[in-house]
Parts: C-alpha cells; structure tokens; sequence
C-alpha cells in the first residue's frame, strides 16, 4: 500500500496552511512542521502559535522543529560573512538549500513520511518520455518562486508536492476563508525572515561583531575619488547615500571585501554582458552531461525578467553565462538561474 503520509513546512501563513487543506483533500495523512528559526531579540513572530491553531483547526499532526543554532550557524553566518567579502547574499536560496529542502527530509524520514510539501508557488511534473522530474513555474508569474528551487534534485523533486502551485493567490485566500481558516487575510512576508526591518547595516553592526572600516572610493582605474564608510553599507547600482558628489550621477559599480574600496562609474558602467557563477547545480542532469554551449533564459535576481544567455562549463563547478543583452547590476552573491520557457534548469551563485 502506497506511504501517503506528506512532511509539510507550516508557517502559519495562508500559503502552507491552504497546502495542508490540499492535500488532506487529496487523500494525504498531512504531518505539520514548524521550524523554529534563530530571530533577532524584540521580533515578534508568531508563525509557530498560528501553525498550531491552524494544524489543530484541520485535524492534523504538529511539530515543531528546533533550528534556532543550525539556522544561525549557516543561513544567517554565511550573510555576514558574505557581506564582509563585498558580495550580496541571497539567505532564501541558501536556506531553501541547506534547511527546507536538506534537514527537513531528515524529519520527514524519522517521521515515516514518504513526501515533504511546502506552500510555495511553483510545480513538479514527471515527464513520462524522460522518466524526468521537472520543475514548472507557477501558474502566476507574479508569485513564482521557483528561482529559488535550483538546487535540489531529481531524487528530491520524486518526494517534493507544491499543493498551491496551480492556483491564484487571491484563489488561495478565497479558499481559506471559505472554509473557515482565519490566516486567509494574514498579511504576506516581506524581506528576510531575520531582518523584518530591512535595516541590513543595523543589523550586521549588531550581529557580526565586527566595525565597518572606511576605506577608499576608487574609480575603475583605480584613482581614488573619497573615502567610504564601510563595503557593508552599500550594493551594486547604488547611487544616493554615497556622501560625496561629483557633479554628475555617480553608481556602485563594485565592492571589493580583499581591499575594502568601493568602485564607482556612471550608469553605462553597470551593464555587462557576461558573468561567472559557483557552486552550479542542474536538476537533471550534471553539469559534466551538459551540452557545450546550452542556450537557456537566464535571470540574474529574483525580481529580473529572464533574457536569452548561452551557458558554458568551465571548471570547479563553475560556468560562465553570456547574454544577447547586456543586464545592469549583475552583483556578486545573487544567483544566476536558468530556464528553459516555463521549465527550471539549474542555477548557480554569481561570482
């Protein structure tokens, strides 16, 4: 008889509760997981009492998964750490690859279920020509989040279920408040889960235990145009805040952690044609298999529209992506990730 029983991440939001009413209409024996993540002291969250409610409301299993020290030691260093080097981390994608979709498979395996789901909007289907697992977008581009889906794996993608993948998200909140689950007006998540604030300089002044050193503006020749306040206090494309003017509009054009400058160049200086990506993963096949040159559409952050790129193999799992056209603020630390129309193909960290 087949193991029907699912792991679902609940947060106590609309998404992942609506996923576990899904599902339990489908026929699964719906287990709740609640990860309880390492916060800043003084943010409220309540996402762990709302999954209760919500878990008790629909009749299912609860539990709460401690992951206050693993969190911080992984998802939150490696967004220090990143910073202090001059890059632009992406925690989502990280910890969508080293927590949701890495440790909460161990959970699901001591709990005996057979699949883990989440309430993301993105799609699985098997491709029965391939014998494949795919991953799809959503049927809504605005919500999609299958950007940050490109590191898992065929083995993974047989076990994953997106219940909410096909739907609207006003059809969502609809849903919930039809059948009486209160979190169907709860307001959605805004920036990264450890700085609700997005005061990102507060933040890292407080936590990394180190001082923002000043240091030089320089040009791309390497003149020096002013003095710095620190690398952390500024992102590729930046043009207020800089402290200094020149006359004409002035943008972060690099950050460079080794030697602590910042560079600076006009807008026409932020758009590149190329760029290096770390750390790649393809969902079906390895990067070894992968074709010569791969045509694929590629987008160099979560918010940017895709654009037609050719991948290359270099070596130490690393490619090198060319555009047809040139993409502004490439920055390092975002992932570059690649599509094939509606379909995922794989990703990796710009360098």
């Amino acid at each position: 008889m087949e193991n029907k029983r699912v792991l679902l991440g609940m947060s106590g939001g609309v998404d992942s509760t609506v996923a576990a009413y899904l599902l339990k209409e489908k026929g699964y024996e719906v287990v709740g997981a609640t990860m309880k993540l390492w916060l800043p002291e003084n943010v409220e969250n309540n996402a762990i009492e709302d999954a209760k409610k919500m878990a008790e409301k629909l009749g299912i299993e609860h539990h709460i998964i401690e992951l206050e020290d693993t969190f911080k030691e992984t998802v939150v260093k490696h967004f220090i750490d990143g910073y202090y080097e001059g890059s632009t981390p992406n925690p989502c994608v990280f910890c969508n690859k080293h927590i949701k979709f890495d440790l909460m498979f161990d959970v699901a395996d001591k709990l005996g279920c057979r699949y883990v789901a989440t309430g993301h909007y993105s799609r699985i289907i098997k491709n029965e020509k391939t014998g494949k697992y795919e991953l799809i977008k959503a049927v809504t581009d605005k919500k999609d989040q299958s950007y940050m889906m490109y590191n898992l794996n065929q083995e993974k993608l047989s076990r994953i279920l997106f219940p909410i993948g096909e739907y609207e998200k006003s059809e969502i909140r609809e849903m919930a408040e039809k059948v009486g689950l209160e979190v169907y007006n709860k307001p959605d998540s805004q920036d990264i889960c450890f700085i609700p604030d997005g005061d990102y300089e507060r933040f890292l002044e407080k936590y990394s235990g180190k001082k923002d050193k000043k240091g030089k503006f320089i040009d791309s020749q390497g003149n020096e145009l002013g003095k710095h306040q620190g690398i952390t206090r500024y992102t590729i494309g930046q043009r207020k805040g800089l402290g200094i003017t020149f006359g004409k509009p002035m943008y972060v054009i690099d950050i460079n952690g080794k030697n602590n400058t910042v560079t600076l160049g006009e807008n026409n200086d932020l758009f590149k044609n190329e760029l290096i990506a770390k750390d790649v993963n393809f969902l079906e096949f390895s990067l070894e298999e992968m074709d010569e040159n791969l045509s694929v559409q590629a987008k160099i952050r979560y918010s940017s529209k895709l654009s037609n790129a050719t991948v290359t193999k270099l070596d130490n799992n690393r490619v090198k992506v060319i555009f047809e056209e040139a993409q502004r603020a490439i920055t390092k630390g975002q992932s570059v990730v690649f599509y094939n129309e509606n379909k995922l193909i794989g990703g990796g960290v710009i360098e």
